[in-house]
């Protein structure tokens, strides 16, 4: 071994480390650094949580539809410019049971951003909301998963909690087949599961997969023994 390569492998070690533990810190779905977080339910119930982030859409009433025929009630991460964009379809949701939740205003990937964007983003999200649905969120989850400084004070401020997620479709990228693949393969009691009903901020998103995925996997779990429950009610049954 050549002089100073212990030192410089050792030094690679750390490096490596510290950059885990960093995106960890930053993304990990258990992670509670830059705020509390929680991506689960730990009661011994058969339910589970449908999510849905980056909405609403110009597709979200298809989904309504598809929630509705099986009675099936949901959490919908709004985005404040979408919901200012589409605000009967951010009201129809609300109007048709759902929960709603902050997604923040514009979307953004919150890393390496000022500690006081995240209070600005999430609080004209949260006054939009309100205004629109006439619901107060009392969750909220970032874009990407991506959390930051700033993010206790935000949530402290405005009365929320964050939300990650166990099941993830990756309905942004991969066909219905292998979306429902995904969460019918891994979901297990107490979960919650995130879809898309919209993309960022496009203003007409193909959501396509993610429909005919909620297609799928809506009857299967219900077959399965299990019932969808909001987020709220997930993690904070009053029984």
């Amino acid at each position: 071994m050549p002089p100073g390569a212990p030192v410089a492998l050792a030094a690679g070690a750390a490096f490596s480390a510290a950059f885990m533990a960093g995106t960890w810190a930053v993304r990990g779905r258990s992670s509670s650094v830059f705020a509390p977080s929680v991506w689960r339910a730990t009661s011994p119930r058969k339910a589970l949580a449908l999510t849905f982030d980056d909405g609403p859409s110009t597709s979200t009433p298809y989904l309504l539809d598809i929630l509705a025929r099986y009675s099936v009630h949901a959490t919908f991460f709004q985005v404040g410019e979408n919901a200012r964009l589409n605000p009967e379809i951010a009201r129809s949701v609300a109007l048709a049971g759902h929960e709603i939740a902050n997604h923040s205003d514009t979307h953004p990937n919150f890393a390496l951003t000022r500690p006081s964007f995240a209070l600005e983003e999430f609080s004209s999200a949260q006054k939009t909301l309100i205004d629109i649905t006439g619901q107060t969120p009392v969750w909220l989850r970032a874009p990407y998963g991506v959390r930051w400084f700033g993010f206790r004070e935000a949530q402290n401020r405005l009365g929320l909690t964050g939300v990650m997620w166990s099941v993830i479709g990756r309905d942004w990228c991969l066909p219905a087949p292998a979306v429902a693949a995904r969460i019918l393969d891994h979901a297990q009691e107490g979960d919650i599961i995130c879809l898309h009903d919209g993309r960022g901020t496009l203003k007409n998103p193909d959501v396509k997969p993610m429909l005919e995925a909620v297609r799928q996997i809506v009857p299967e779990l219900l077959g399965r023994g299990y019932h969808f429950e909001t987020v709220s009610e997930l993690l904070c049954p009053k029984n």
